[in-house]
């Protein structure tokens, strides 16, 4: 059997392709502190979405290829930057007015608006937790607040203080000529109001550990650097924060693209080695705009959940991280369906194409056998055809035609059963819009509903599917695609549609004959 560290070098699959540069960025000597560690971060200004378990989700892919060809251990943090000041309302939180009253403090000393966490930032930090759970990803989660107050980052922000000039060297031509004038890459949490001040530092005394600033109403006050009492900026944190926890690899947005070379020079002049670094694109929503936890476009979290299963969000996650793509309701469907096409070919693949197959960074490396079950888009087509109010009607077509299968037996097939319903009722009954068919279709359905009367419940999917093919072939369509587009319209009342054998099969060969007579005699149009 071919080694898969062999296997490995030769994939195209992007996650081993970051892990054999990791494991060559150890090719001498393991690190020091025993393992490598991987990180992720968080901002919690704003409820979790999508975008931020795509982060987790493709850190762990890379997390497990590195196991696979590599011995040392490996960690991964979830790191929150709650300590952060918040530093406008978000617009989709209620109590607007109480969070207002509380702008400029750490996310940890904001109330939390729901009313049932500690703070804000604990509110938020509990969603995301939550969420990482129930995906069962395996990390460690770290609070800024926890981490600055601990005392775990006090000597690697002694370090800074006694190279401030060095990180201004850095900083300064990055800043406007109004900005350079007051900046300070340390932060003061003000022992008066609480708030984390964007404040002039008139002095820094490294021997004793601490800068005099201003506050806000002017007067000078001195604070340590350390336990808690000043964060850095967040473009000096993240370097800060490399170095402290010896962090090895790292993915970020392209916002952060331009900011990236002054991360790894913070991190060395605090006396660390940058991380192996990796450049993902953004998402979009509906209209092309960057999703954002503040405005709450896009999708959330647990709206994907509720249409589709978490190995289709998995996939979306894994395809392309380093193109632009849309994050909208209209893009589950495929996923779904892709999922389980790849998951079919996985078990027919060997050696090296299975780890190119997304499967296998989705599952780290042990995906289920699939089970054959029916298409998200045809239980999507069928529950719009049935009209389905909730999943049991959908079971009792499936039951009916596939007795193998059952709820109990097959719990990934019920979770797409009920997406589909919900997916049906949210988005697809708002817009169906049915037609009339002209002669020529009329005369085709006729046709279809003919055969489907005369053939036995024998009849197999592709022998229904070949019989529908030669009924478009026979009748003078312009193009065929047009008789597919009929039965979608006419039939469905949407532009697209399933593989009609199939969806005859699994909707029933004479419901669809009374499906058809409806439509001739126009009565699908009160529907």
């Amino acid at each position: 059997m071919t080694d898969i560290k062999t296997l490995a070098s030769a994939s195209t699959a992007w996650p081993f392709q970051e892990a054999l540069s990791l494991v060559e960025r150890y090719k001498n000597a393991p690190p020091e502190k025993g393992y490598v560690l991987f990180e992720t971060g968080y901002g919690p200004s704003g409820l979790p979405h999508i975008g931020t378990f795509g982060e987790v989700a493709r850190t762990t892919m890379v997390r497990n290829a590195f196991k696979q060809i590599s011995d040392i251990p490996t960690k991964l943090i979830c790191f929150s930057d709650d300590m952060d000041g918040l530093r406008k309302v978000p617009d989709n939180l209620p109590n607007a007015e109480m969070i207002k009253a509380n702008l400029g403090k750490p996310l940890t000393s904001v109330p939390d608006p729901f009313g049932t966490h500690e703070s804000f930032g604990h509110h938020m930090n509990a969603r995301l937790r939550t969420f990482l759970d129930h995906f069962g990803f395996e990390y460690e989660f770290k609070s800024s607040t926890e981490t600055y107050k601990s005392g775990e980052f006090d000597s690697t922000l002694l370090t800074l203080l006694g190279r401030y000039e060095k990180v201004m060297e850095v900083m300064l031509p990055t800043l406007g000529d109004e900005r350079q004038q007051t900046y300070s890459p340390f932060l003061p949490v003000s022992p008066r109001s609480g708030k984390v001040l964007l404040a002039r530092v008139t002095e820094t005394r490294p021997d004793k550990g601490t800068i005099i600033y201003e506050e806000e109403d002017g007067t000078l006050e001195e604070v340590p650097v350390t336990g808690g009492h000043c964060k850095l900026q967040w473009k000096p944190d993240m370097g800060m924060r490399w170095a402290a926890l010896g962090v090895d690899y790292e993915m970020y947005g392209k916002e952060h693209l331009a900011s990236a070379e002054l991360y790894s020079a913070i991190c060395k002049i605090a006396g660390g080695n940058p991380p192996q670094q990796y450049m993902y694109e953004l998402f979009l929503d509906d209209k092309g705009q960057k999703i954002s936890k503040s405005k709450g476009n896009g999708l959330t979290i647990d709206e994907w959940l509720r249409y589709a299963p978490q190995e289709s969000l998995s996939l979306y996650m894994f395809q392309s991280p380093r193109k632009a793509k849309r994050l909208y309701f209209d893009v589950i469907p495929k996923a779904v369906d892709e999922y389980q096409t790849y998951l079919d070919k996985f078990a027919k693949e060997e050696g090296g194409t299975r780890l190119n197959n997304p499967v296998f960074h989705i599952h780290n490396s042990n995906p289920p056998a699939p089970e054959g079950v029916p298409s998200f888009n045809l239980l999507l087509n069928l529950a719009s055809v049935a009209g389905a109010e909730d999943g049991k009607v959908l079971w009792g077509f499936i039951t009916h035609t596939m007795p193998q299968f059952t709820p109990q037996t097959h719990p990934f097939l019920d979770k797409l059963v009920n997406g589909a319903v919900n997916y049906y009722q949210d988005f697809v009954k708002p817009t169906r819009k049915f037609r009339l068919p002209t002669e020529l279709e009329s005369n085709a359905l006729s046709q279809l509903a003919d055969y489907l009367e005369s053939i036995g419940d024998n009849a197999t999917a592709e022998d229904i599917q070949t019989q529908i093919y030669e009924i478009g072939k026979t009748n003078p369509f312009p193009e065929l695609k047009q008789w597919f587009s009929a039965l979608y319209e006419i039939l469905l009342g949407q532009s697209q549609g399933p593989r009609m054998g199939s969806f005859v099969k699994l909707y029933g060969r004479m419901e669809t004959v009374k499906l058809i007579r409806r439509a001739l005699a126009g009565e699908n149009l009160a529907a």
